[in-house]
């Protein structure tokens, strides 16, 4: 049989780890929530431009119509 002392120094513990637990997991939801949210501010900010390298590659097309329409124009450049 355990002594009172070793029996509250046994719960002690217990109740320790328990807290440390507890606060490591509210840690990790706050961090996750952030992250989610970080998330959905950066697609609502974002969700009318394509991504950048699209916008180049758009660019030089668009650059390519104008010469190609200058060539049928007759328009030396």
């Amino acid at each position: 049989m355990m002594d009172p002392l070793s029996i509250g120094l046994v719960a002690g513990t217990v109740l320790a780890a328990l807290g440390t637990a507890a606060l490591a997991g509210l840690k990790g939801w706050n961090a996750w929530l952030e992250l989610k949210r970080l998330e959905l501010t950066h697609s609502f900010a974002d969700g009318h431009l394509p991504p950048a390298g699209n916008r180049i590659e758009l660019a030089d097309l668009r650059e390519r119509v104008r010469k190609l329409e200058a060539i049928a124009a007759g328009i030396d450049l």
